[in-house]
């Protein structure tokens, strides 16, 4: 093995907003604390729920709801155990770097690139979801300039300076929170026929069970939405990140932990029990115009088709603002470990890691160019082997904290200042749920489906990790023979 890099854990605590260690690394703390706020609470909202709630009602009925609770409930333990690590130790690399030291190098750079190879996918699927929002409302520009021109103007707010990324995205996630709070009180006041206007026949909460049940498609499809809804949630580990960067990392991770249970119950239980207690499961109009359109059309909400498409354009927006940098971050990390390009580890005098922000977007820029050229076959190959990464993440973080909880205990009890419940116990349950998961998508033979993704993603997460030990070995032999020949 190669030698590990210091323990971070052991290094002496620094004085609450001074960032110290961000300036240690290069990077600056320009984010301020309502940017971290801002960005631990929309973080859990992207454009995957607002537009593929619809598929998971129409599968498993107001069952969704328990779908959306069983990932919610992982979402929330993983981000208790990631919340313990990061509270201890704030660093740009979040789970990498955590995977490094508790699990071996090996880990820390698999992950890592994993992590980094999701968000450049992303990058081109939300440029080319936006590029298409764009072109329906000027059509004049072709779609592949909205996307170019998408792609430069976040990334020249990604190389300006951290603060105006956490600006942009301060913005953008309260317009999320916003356009979701408003779509809930709406709903639930029109639930309850106490909305001005309604054109929805108040029903309270009879329609959860009053057009074939609770569950008209059978327990199973509980199962079955878990699949659909689960990788909307990728995106809450981002504040772990960007703590990093911010005036006051410790009490910013601190914040966002404690406080992702309300955040998962409100913005999606929260809106999807407003859509199913408005509308029946089984109305055309949820699989016709989208979950949310279809609920604010039957209030008699104007134009409400159009009101969606700014919000989820927004939401785009922000995904692809938060995916650049993450994306960014992450190679950044594995090039101050030695794991990635030297380059990756450089920052400019604004303390923003440049050449980092350009090698993401880039292959951000060649894979928007495969999915307009070859859509169906090479996209397609990317998108599904970064399918199951997401819960490769998860996973990672599980194991991780196992071995963390107590290096922290032995090194710097003191940090332990966020703890995972039930520890051990619940951790363990949390990785019997999430290979549960796993395998259940090996069951969806569907084109595209949970099997193909699965399957490519452990395929390249095989070829990563296969990598990981090739220069690992190499990397050892050379330090034997440079101990020999100075001898």
């Amino acid at each position: 093995m190669t030698t590990s890099p210091p323990s971070p854990v052991a290094a002496p605590p620094s004085p609450p907003g001074n960032g110290q260690a961000s300036q240690q690394s290069g990077l600056q703390s320009g984010l301020k604390n309502r940017h971290l706020s801002m960005i631990a609470v929309g973080g859990v909202i992207g454009a995957g729920l607002f537009v593929g709630s619809a598929s998971g009602i129409t599968a498993a009925g107001p069952g969704i709801l328990l779908s959306y609770a069983l990932v919610g409930a992982m979402v929330v333990f993983v981000m208790r155990m990631l919340g313990e690590m990061a509270a201890a130790n704030p660093t740009s690399g979040s789970f990498s770097a955590y995977a490094d030291r508790a699990l071996g190098r090996w880990a820390g750079f698999s992950i890592g690139w994993l992590y980094w190879f999701f968000w450049v996918v992303v990058l081109a699927v939300e440029a080319t979801a936006g590029a298409a929002i764009l072109t329906s409302w000027v059509p004049a520009v072709p779609q592949w300039a909205w996307a170019l021109i998408v792609m430069v103007v976040l990334t020249a707010t990604n190389l300006a300076s951290v603060a105006s990324f956490g600006e942009f995205e301060f913005w953008f996630a309260g317009i999320k929170v916003v356009a979701i709070a408003a779509f809930i009180v709406l709903g639930g006041l029109a639930i309850f026929g106490v909305l001005p206007g309604s054109d929805n026949a108040a029903t309270g909460f009879a329609n959860l069970t009053s057009h074939g049940g609770f569950l008209p498609n059978g327990p199973t499809a509980i199962l079955t939405g878990v699949l659909m809804v689960v990788f909307s949630f990728m995106g809450s580990e981002i504040v772990t990140l960007a703590a990093g960067e911010s005036e006051d990392p410790q009490r910013a991770v601190t914040k966002a932990t404690k406080s992702v249970i309300w955040r998962v119950g409100i913005f999606y239980l929260g809106s999807i029990l407003v859509v199913v207690s408005l509308l029946p499961w089984n109305d055309p109009s949820i699989a016709k115009k989208g979950s949310y359109v279809a609920a604010l059309d039957s209030i008699g909400i104007p134009h409400a088709g159009q009101i969606m498409n700014v919000i989820v354009l927004t939401a785009v927006l922000s995904c692809l603002n938060s995916g650049l940098y993450t994306a960014s971050r992450m190679a950044f990390s594995l090039g101050q470990r030695g794991d990635a390009p030297k380059a990756f580890a450089r920052t400019n005098t604004r303390g923003v890691p440049q050449a980092a922000i350009l090698a993401s977007v880039l292959f951000g820029f060649i894979a928007v160019g495969f999915n307009y050229l070859w859509p169906d076959t090479v996209f397609q190959f990317l998108l599904n082997s970064s399918g199951a990464v997401a819960l490769f993440v998860w996973l990672v973080i599980c194991f991780s904290q196992l071995r963390m909880r107590g290096i922290i205990l032995r090194e710097n009890p003191d940090k332990l200042i966020v703890r995972m419940w039930l520890f051990p116990y619940l951790t363990w349950a949390t990785i019997a749920s999430i290979s549960f998961v796993l395998v259940y998508m090996l069951t969806d033979d569907s084109e595209g489906g949970g099997r193909i993704q699965v399957l490519l993603s452990v395929l390249l997460a095989v070829l990563v990790v296969g990598v990981s030990l090739v220069r690992d070995r190499l990397g050892r032999g050379t330090a034997e023979k440079e101990a020999v020949t100075s001898r």
